[in-house]
């Protein structure tokens, strides 16, 4: 049984496309392991008879040889970035010329992508969202920006780049979250409203415990201070916002409630290495991907 710290992954396609009921986005298997990431919601995906909504920022991991089908309404066209790769054989990838073979068919493939015993690959779902995990979906999307833009160590440097994204990805799968309730319905409520201008003395009386028995819980529960996980929930927010909404940067700062737009941009260029004004212009690419987050620091 192998460890997913043992793939030697190998990325042989990436592509955008545009999923709108077409005959061939009926019942397949795919000869690859594949990912499909839809930046927008809609539809359902089915695979191997069961079906699943494809929800905002929804993922899809297929396994080769696995039945799926898209449920794409021609109304509503879906676009994806899909990505086709083997996981376990870098020397020999199958994903280079990847076979699909659709229903009724019989799904009778040649060669296929090394499947390796693996249950720590098995634990990963068939679709999830990562809606709720803004870091793995700005850094797949960089992965798809790094294949458009690169000319030099494509290969080396987008292998590497896969083989970080599955880790993390089992890594915020398994990762405890908290369970104190005080401490889960606190995070709910900032998570709701990470502007909400409040001292760390209201937080630990809204869960009425101690101001010291409150830090040492938050940090045992979260892996933050009190203070350092409102600041990265609000630069997370702010980031979201410059990238997605029309707001200006003054009302960006107001609604993260900052009392001006000064500190906020004090906080955000110490955080994300530019200013917001220069965040919000990055250049576009061809795929219309915006530049990844670097990692925040707790």
């Amino acid at each position: 049984m192998k460890k997913l710290s043992e793939m030697t992954p190998y990325l042989g396609d990436l592509m955008p496309y545009v999923y709108d009921g077409s005959a061939n986005e009926g019942l397949r298997v795919c000869s690859v392991y594949a990912m499909h990431l839809f930046p927008e919601g809609g539809g359902e995906m089915e695979i191997e008879g069961r079906r699943y909504p494809l929800d905002k920022r929804a993922l899809v991991f297929l396994r080769p040889g696995q039945p799926h089908a898209f449920h794409i309404s021609p109304e509503r066209p879906l676009s994806s970035f899909n990505l086709y790769f083997d996981l376990w054989d870098a020397k020999d990838p199958v994903s280079l010329n990847r076979v699909f073979i659709y229903a009724p068919e019989p799904f009778r493939l040649g060669a296929v992508s090394v499947a390796s015993p693996c249950a720590e690959l098995d634990a990963l779902p068939g679709v999830s969202s990562l809606q709720d995990e803004p870091q793995l979906y700005d850094e797949l999307l960089r992965i798809v920006q790094v294949y458009e833009q690169s000319r030099y160590y494509r290969s080396e440097i987008l292998n590497s780049m896969i083989y970080a994204w599955m880790l993390n990805w089992y890594n915020a799968r398994h990762t405890r979250r908290p369970s104190d309730y005080r401490i889960v319905r606190l995070l709910e409520r900032l998570e709701r409203d990470p502007g909400r201008r409040e001292s760390v003395g209201e937080w630990w009386e809204m869960c009425g415990l101690s101001r010291t028995y409150f830090h040492e819980l938050f940090l045992r529960e979260t892996g933050y201070t009190p203070k350092a996980y409102q600041h990265r929930l609000r630069m997370r927010r702010a980031a979201i916002l410059l990238r997605e909404s029309d707001l200006t940067i003054t009302a960006v700062a107001d609604k993260l409630g900052y009392p001006s737009i000064h500190p906020f941009t004090r906080h955000f260029g110490a955080y994300y290495g530019v200013s917001p004004m220069q965040y919000r212009r990055r250049p576009a690419n061809p795929t219309g991907v915006p530049p990844a987050d670097p990692a925040p620091a707790p």
